[in-house]
């Protein structure tokens, strides 16, 4: 175990604000009697349906098969029968064909739910395999298909994996709650990681403000000679695979690159620990925990939550909404996407619900920039973000490209220490969209 904290260059020290919901064990949620299971849960193409309008479905039942190979399947949270298959709205913005299950009450488990076996038997190959049928992303809110992640070409050599434990976002809390009280699953599934890409080097990285975690996690790894459990300072944005990776190894991914070019492949603790559960007992993704916080909510707790639950049923098991609320938050405020309905519903990359009052927002006004280089200071890749900012008003995508705007990963460092209270991290991402476009369009050429 390193007890030396570790960290990066750059990032921001936003209010932890994590007092609220830290210490308060996991709760699992009432099931809900209707559930919303978007066929979309994942970077990828869209899951095609699998089921029909009054078919009986059974929990655990694969539902939504992906098109392509960057995909995840989608299962049933609930048994019941389909009522609809439409477009509901989804918490990541717009509308995604969607398959609405009304609950019979009695969670009948499929079939195909069943012990798969002991790690030791099992090939990498297995592994990658029950990765992919259990519909496992990055539950760290990227949602990344985890088998794609653990398949990397034959020319990039994995030689470490490191599981993300910082959760640097305020507020949430719901990895924290799963490492103290499940440590055991997160050894388990970072063990089973390991083996998929056989590689024997590991980290579980946790930061230093979460100190019951690192000693939960420490002792359930005490004689896993192959697996350090490293201390990180506690900064935004720890958690992001470029910060980690350089904290833990001192590599750097090279620009546009990914964290397999330089040989290491990262992922949630929550994830390991879904495919240590997926391992044990056979199910595949179908709950989640969920950190439901805030100053507009009257109980924050930590949720055991099925995927497909409406935010509005879980805010109400936490006692529902204080008033004059402002904003609903899926994840931290940082990176989180506000919503504008209660309807959605919780899905494999919502870590958590964050309801903030209308005195808490902070708004301002934005100010012209008075060139202080405060986001220069702040930005964990280096890069300039009030020349980006500056390229986006203008539409200078060639420019913006130039400057290594696609590095970029959107944490929103820049607009937080902002004195002008410039949106930043905004414009930057739409400049970002343009130069991806404008590759596309190349590519197409």
């Amino acid at each position: 175990m390193t007890f030396k904290p570790l960290t990066f260059k750059g990032g921001v020290h936003p209010p932890h604000n994590k007092h609220k919901t830290e210490h308060l064990a996991l709760k699992k949620a009432k099931a809900p009697g209707m559930v919303i299971i978007p066929l979309q849960q994942h970077i990828g193409a869209p899951c095609e349906p699998l089921v029909k309008v009054g078919d009986e479905v059974k929990l655990g039942q694969k539902i939504g098969e992906p098109k392509g190979f960057v995909g995840a399947p989608v299962h049933s949270s609930v048994s019941g029968i389909v009522k609809a298959i439409e477009k509901r709205p989804h918490p990541g913005g717009g509308l995604v064909q969607s398959v609405i299950i009304e609950s019979d009450g009695l969670d009948t488990l499929d079939e195909s739910v069943k012990p798969i076996g002991r790690l030791e038997d099992l090939s990498a190959d297995q592994i990658k395999n029950i990765m992919r049928e259990a519909g496992l992303v990055g539950m760290g809110g990227a949602t990344f298909p985890t088998q794609v992640k653990f398949s990397p070409p034959p020319d990039k050599k994995i030689d470490t994996v490191i599981l993300n434990g910082a959760e640097c976002e305020p507020y949430l809390t719901s990895d924290h709650r799963l490492m103290v009280e499940r440590p055991e699953d997160v050894v388990k599934g970072i063990k089973a990681m390991m083996k998929a890409v056989n590689v024997d080097k590991g980290y579980i990285a946790i930061e230093e403000n979460k100190p019951d975690a690192i000693k939960a996690v420490a002792e359930a790894a005490k004689g896993e000679q192959n697996i350090r459990v490293v201390t990180l300072k506690a900064k935004y944005p720890q958690g992001a695979e470029k910060q980690l990776i350089k904290a833990c190894t001192g590599r750097e991914v090279p620009s546009g690159g990914l964290p397999m070019d330089s040989g290491v492949i990262v992922n949630n603790v929550g994830t390991a620990a879904a495919l240590a559960c997926a391992i044990d007992t056979g199910m595949p993704l179908v709950e989640r925990i969920v950190t439901v916080t805030g100053s507009g909510v009257k109980e924050p707790q930590n949720l055991i939550v099925r995927i497909g639950t409406p935010f509005a049923e879980v805010i109400e098991q936490c006692g529902g909404l204080e008033d004059n609320v402002g904003k609903i938050i899926q994840g931290g405020p940082m990176m989180g996407i506000a919503q504008y309905t209660t309807e959605v519903p919780v899905i494999k990359g919502t870590s958590g619900i964050l309801i903030l009052k209308e005195e808490d927002l902070g708004l301002r006004p934005e100010l012209p920039c008075i060139k202080c280089a405060k986001c220069v200071d702040a930005c964990p890749i280096g890069l300039m973000p009030t020349k980006l900012e500056g390229f986006a008003q203008k539409g200078m995508v060639k420019e913006a490209e130039e400057y290594n705007a696609v590095d970029c990963i959107e944490c929103g460092s820049c607009s937080f220490v902002c004195p002008a209270k410039r949106p930043l991290v905004e414009r930057i991402r739409l400049i970002k969209a343009d130069i991806l476009a404008e590759r596309r369009k190349a590519k197409q050429a």
